[in-house]
């Protein structure tokens, strides 16, 4: 795969390594949002179908980067309402307790220390042995150990998503379902950029925002719902979401039935008439570009990175538990950080800091000058 920076209007004297705050726009999306702001002068355009036809494709494009069906794909605004719809769902059985991981993002933490309050049940948080320095290998050692028939159910990030630290997926979704635990992952800082399937991973519900590793506009995201909760309950009551929805004239039969699937959990207003031709179009991008080659781009990119790193100022883990599209950079005693925040602002190098670490991200529109320019500033 080549570069692919000729798709961004990325400013050319920046070293944007931060994907994982805030991806660009690619310029397909910017032109669909165009679009979209024409046709809504004239709403008499506007079919009962347009209220359906892009939301459905969308769902089917996200089902292929993640391996599952259309129907398992539910449209959200953001990983705190899907993680809300997963929880509405998820019932207490007395004496069991969750699991999370030291320092998850804050949506994914709050949504299940509600669940712990609401059912007053234990919240156990896995850390790492050695806090602040790479521990992959003992971190996905701890959490598999710690999930056992008390358990309820496990949320973790796919790549923790302060530094990248792989967990192994697919073992903690065995082993969760040994002990009947649900297993639920935020995907926002993976999906898009390395390969994930939820069927292999026995993934009960995988939730994303859209607007990093899949290019889409901030307020869309994309959730995966397994069987298992097919038959749930949404946390709200949305018209699109019943069986004749497309039937304009018999909307007040008020058909109580859902779509069939994880539709029932898509938002209200899914059909998003600004917003979707966005999504469609950067998540179209990425299925032609193929998850796989992007590993790969950004592989050379990480490799090339540590490579060269100034090992007696910066450790990074293991390449086993190390993504190749985002890493966290640690210091050793002889880093000045004062002296490397003006190197990196000289340099024109754009990542950020996360915790006790640097987090760097590597996308398909970045090129070794860009990793070039921020060894340079870490060799200030």
């Amino acid at each position: 795969m080549e570069n692919q920076k000729q798709l961004f209007s990325l400013d050319p004297e920046i070293h944007y390594l931060n994907n994982a705050y805030k991806a660009p726009l690619l310029k397909s999306s910017e032109e669909a949002l165009v679009n979209s702001l024409e046709r809504e002068r004239n709403p008499s355009l506007f079919k009962p179908d347009d209220f359906f036809n892009d939301a459905n494709e969308i769902r089917t494009l996200f089902s292929q980067l993640v391996g599952c069906t259309t129907e398992d794909v539910a449209i959200i605004p953001s990983t705190s309402y899907g993680f809300a719809s997963v929880f509405n769902n998820i019932e207490y059985e007395e004496g069991k307790h969750a699991l999370t991981v030291n320092q998850e993002f804050p949506s994914d933490y709050f949504a299940v220390r509600r669940w712990c309050d609401d059912n007053d049940a234990a919240l156990r948080i896995i850390e790492p042995k050695d806090e602040g320095a790479p521990s992959g290998e003992a971190w996905n050692k701890e959490l598999l150990e710690a999930i056992n028939e008390k358990t309820a159910v496990l949320i973790i990030s796919s790549v923790h998503w302060m530094n990248g630290l792989k967990f192994d997926l697919e073992a903690i979704g065995n082993r969760c379902e040994e002990v009947g635990a649900y297993f639920i992952v935020d995907g926002t800082q993976s999906v898009g950029a390395a390969p994930l399937d939820v069927k292999k991973c026995k993934i009960d519900a995988l939730i994303c925002a859209s607007y990093k590793w899949l290019f889409g506009p901030y307020s869309t995201g994309l959730a995966y719902f397994a069987e298992s909760f097919h038959n749930g309950a949404p946390i709200e009551e949305s018209w699109m979401n019943r069986n004749n929805a497309k039937n304009f004239k018999k909307l007040t039969d008020y058909d109580s039935s859902y779509l069939p699937g994880a539709a029932r959990y898509s938002v209200g207003e899914s059909s998003n008439f600004l917003l979707l031709p966005m999504l469609k179009a950067s998540l179209t991008q990425v299925n032609k570009w193929g998850v796989e080659n992007i590993q790969k781009y950004t592989d050379v990119l990480s490799s090339y990175f540590v490579e060269h790193l100034p090992k007696e100022r910066y450790l990074v883990d293991d390449k086993a538990y190390l993504s190749s599209h985002l890493l966290g950079l640690y210091f050793t005693n002889k880093v000045d950080n004062a002296k490397l925040k003006e190197a990196l602002k000289a340099h024109k190098v754009i990542l950020s800091e996360r915790g006790a670490s640097l987090r760097i991200a590597f996308q398909v529109y970045n090129t070794i000058e860009d990793v070039d320019a921020l060894l340079k500033a870490l060799d200030y």
